[in-house]
């Protein structure tokens, strides 16, 4: 059976929603079963989200920047090969225009010495 792709593989934006949700159940947990009052589970829970909500920009800043580098090398390797294609689209049409030229003079050559 072949292996199937899932759509979701490779995915940088559900990567970092997996990972921005575990740590924030993890953080949430944590600060749950702590031995402490109510007041500073408050502060570290705000402190917490803070950093959470660091990270998380940060990640997408890179994941952005990773897709826009990846764009950039796509546009200009299908601009390379755009004028690949195009020179050789050219190269082709001259080598055709030079056959039928040559047989022109051959036609032209066989009807002036008959």
């Amino acid at each position: 059976m072949a292996h199937k792709k899932s759509k979701f593989r490779n995915n940088p934006m559900r990567l970092l929603l997996g990972l921005l949700v575990g740590s924030l159940a993890g953080v949430v947990t944590m600060l749950l079963f702590a031995p402490q009052s109510g007041q500073q589970t408050r502060e570290e829970i705000e402190e917490k989200a803070i950093e959470l909500r660091d990270q998380t920009t940060n990640n997408v800043r890179k994941a952005v920047a990773q897709v826009r580098s990846g764009t950039v090398r796509i546009k200009s390797e299908v601009q390379e090969k755009t004028e690949e294609l195009k020179q050789l689209g050219q190269d082709k049409l001259v080598e055709q225009l030079d056959r039928v030229s040559a047989a022109l003079d051959t036609g032209k050559t066989a009807v002036e010495a008959a």
